[in-house]
């Protein structure tokens, strides 16, 4: 992404205030992390206009829609009946008044397709997308992948189900631990001294170098890397959310 200074970004790169799109926002599994995508477009916002960002009228008009129900996701083949529609409802409400929307939540990216497959108003912005960009320009080979049961089982709930076609997939060796951490995030919040423990312990199991935190819930557990590279997705996801929102175009490389 450029950043200010960027010899590649000029000021024609940057659309007036009047011509940024407006974004997008799925919450609600968990609302925590719906808050932290929100806060991470925020700064990714800052980041990119560095000397430009002049304050209030320069932040990103965002809509957000977050609903309890889709924290069903958690045990999304059971739930499908109920999250379905009920996603499909929250992206039509945003749809009207937004340009670019994304879920804040990897497990319902598994909706991707479903979503894409009716026209709409509003472009999704997916994970699998920002992560698949990610991994392509740092010539990455090889991923440990962090999720939620329906994500790291890698069948065909898993939004992240293709991945294994681009790169070599390592998954955690007790999903089942990693699926009761994230409801503990839920519950007891990422700064719980036995969740951040329980984690730190589990990312001390991997073997990749490359680590993808694709639950919206791990990056909200402070965790010392151990000289591996802890992706965050959601400010992968947040960082695509504002290039779209604010650039004219992409600068070339």
């Amino acid at each position: 992404m450029p950043r200010d200074g960027d010899p590649f970004m000029t000021t024609d790169t940057i659309l007036p205030r009047s011509a940024r799109r407006r974004i997008g926002l799925i919450g609600g599994s968990g609302p925590e992390a719906g808050v932290d995508l929100w806060q991470k477009v925020i700064e990714e916002t800052k980041a990119l206009l560095g000397a430009r960002y002049l304050g209030d009228l320069d932040g990103p008009q965002v809509r957000v829609v977050s609903s309890p129900v889709l924290g069903l996701s958690m045990e999304l083949e059971a739930n499908d009946v109920a999250v379905w529609p009920e996603l499909e409802r929250c992206f039509d409400e945003l749809s009207g008044a937004s340009d670019f929307v994304a879920i804040a939540c990897n497990t319902l990216n598994y909706y991707e397709d479903q979503i894409r497959a009716k026209p709409r108003l509003a472009e999704l912005v997916s994970v699998g997308d920002v992560v698949e960009a990610y991994l392509d320009a740092r010539g990455v080979t090889s991923v440990a992948l962090l999720g939620a049961a329906p994500v790291t089982k890698m069948d065909r709930w898993s939004a992240y189900r293709r991945l294994s076609d681009r790169v070599t997939v390592e998954l955690p060796k007790d999903a089942a631990l990693l699926h009761r951490i994230i409801y503990d995030v839920k519950r007891l919040g990422g700064s719980d001294p036995d969740v951040v423990a329980r984690f730190h312990d589990l990312v001390g199991t991997l073997e990749s170098d490359t680590v993808l935190l694709a639950c919206t819930e791990l990056p909200l557990i402070p965790c010392a890397a151990g000289g591996k590279d802890l992706v965050d997705v959601t400010r992968l996801l947040a960082r695509a959310l504002v290039e779209k929102s604010v650039l004219a175009t992409s600068p070339s490389r």
